[in-house]
């Protein structure tokens, strides 16, 4: 049913991106920009441009799960149908339960860290394994698990208040650890244009809008089921703050942490190293060590739990609302993401290319087709009632619970994206912008004549 309470303010949803940006992988992602032979401050424009059209998406995304206080999967059903919303759901679940288990694995290489620090016996468990996984890995991972389970059982209260504390920790950490490898480098030794290359003229362009492409892409996932969250937000108007806190503000300074310590691991380590954790593990501070580790821990199992527990939970539980609720939605993601024993995928990268990249070429077509229906063919208006009725006089009924217009763009738009993204492999960095505009094109060339009878509508008062 929808949120009637919104308690959170701005300063949730900006803790909300705090969680989701500082990450390891936020960290890896934003250094490895430099692979494409920009220089720091074109690395710099790239990702504030980047991160700017993930916050109007957000903004877009987010708006009509903020006036209902509905999560995503009832969204969807405005412009997919009552059932037909479980398709964009399950895609998005699953997306989300690989990643689940890929960031919980990712934790684990941090506790195993802190594990080995203070009891360094435990180096043994290293020697034998069981599919794929050392013993010593698999208590970091399963302790990894447990910790973030028991974080979700309490429900969204805790997840808030997870995140509204976690982030600024992140900060302070990042802050030390950036201050601590300056003053073992020396800012004169520090160098910023970190690549090998040197592009000039159109080739500087065309890298920096690649770099852009990949900004929005690594944060499709958590932009698209914004519903999930927008629906605690007591105003539109405090969304969007948090936004523009969380997304370009927060994103450009911690990805400026990022850099600056990845410099510094050069004349410090001899190596440019792009891992925090190895970073980590290098020096020769145990106070360091410990804090740093235990940063990264606390940071990934925070968008782990925002971004990919979460989302599956209220995707999965929307399949079958009456059998399965919100906790037992995430748990099924849970177990699912040991099945899939993240680390073997981890640690082969086609087989991980290959599967996110096919599910994730259906996200851009889902961007594409929620946006138009509720900007464009309902004008914004949004029948409650109507969202959690299994009735077929209601109005997002359409035929048989499915909206089969939704459903053929949203094939047409996914079969243009997994072209672009296999075949013209030229056009893979922008398969999420392809998808998404054959989509909405589509889309709203099919719902041409979807007659919208506003007056029959409830509407839903934003507190904005």
């Amino acid at each position: 049913m929808p949120d009637t309470e919104q308690k959170w303010g701005w300063y949730s949803i900006f803790a909300f991106w705090m969680s989701d940006v500082h990450s390891v992988g936020g960290y890896v992602f934003a250094a490895s920009l430099f692979a494409l032979g920009l220089n720091g401050i074109q690395v710099l424009i790239s990702l504030l441009v980047g991160i700017s059209i993930v916050m109007v998406f957000a903004n877009m995304m987010g708006q009509p799960g903020q006036k209902a206080g509905a999560p995503f999967p009832v969204i969807a059903r405005m412009s997919f149908g009552v059932f037909g919303a479980n398709i964009p759901a399950v895609i998005r679940g699953l997306i989300a339960v690989v990643w689940y288990g890929i960031q919980t694995y990712l934790a684990s290489s941090s506790f195993i860290i802190l594990l080995l620090y203070f009891f360094p016996e435990l180096e043994s468990l290293a020697d034998s394994s069981f599919i794929g996984l050392s013993y010593l890995g698999w208590v970091g991972f399963v302790s990894m698990w447990v910790l973030q389970g028991i974080v979700f059982m309490f429900g969204m209260d805790m997840i808030r208040r997870v995140i509204d504390w976690s982030g600024p920790a992140i900060y302070i950490a990042m802050a030390a650890l950036c201050v601590y490898m300056i003053d073992k480098a020396g800012w004169e030794n520090i160098r910023f244009n970190l690549s090998s290359k040197n592009l000039e003229g159109w080739d500087v362009v065309t890298q920096m809008v690649i770099a852009i492409a990949l900004v929005a892409g690594y944060f499709a996932g958590p932009t698209l089921n914004f519903s999930d969250f927008s629906r605690y937000c007591g105003s539109y108007k405090q969304l969007k703050l948090g936004n523009l806190l969380g997304l370009p503000l927060n994103f450009v300074l911690f990805s400026v942490f990022a850099v600056i310590i990845v410099s510094a691991s050069i004349p410090v380590f001899g190596e440019m190293i792009v891992d925090p954790v190895e970073t980590v593990n290098k020096l020769d501070s145990g106070l360091i060590t410990v804090l740093g580790a235990l940063t990264f821990i606390f940071a990934t199992v925070g968008i782990n739990i925002v971004a990919n527990f979460v989302a599956p939970a209220f995707d999965f539980s929307n399949v079958s609302p009456q059998k399965i609720s919100f906790k037992a939605g995430g748990f099924i993601a849970a177990f699912g993401s040991v099945l899939l024993t993240p680390w073997n995928l981890f640690n082969n990268p086609e087989v991980i290319h290959y599967t996110v990249d096919i599910l994730g070429a259906m996200i851009g077509p889902l961007y594409g087709i929620v946006i138009v229906d509720y900007f464009l063919i309902k004008k914004k208006e949004i029948d409650v009632d109507s969202l959690y009725t299994e009735s077929p006089k209601g109005r997002y009924w359409y035929e048989n619970g499915i909206n089969k217009k939704s459903v053929y763009a949203l094939l047409i738009a996914g079969f243009a994206a997994i072209i672009a993204t296999f075949v013209v492999t030229e056009l893979a960095n922008y398969a999420l912008f392809i998808g998404g505009t054959v989509a909405a094109i589509t889309y709203r060339f099919m719902m041409q004549s979807e007659q919208v009878a506003l007056k029959t509508l409830t509407p839903v008062k934003s507190n904005s």
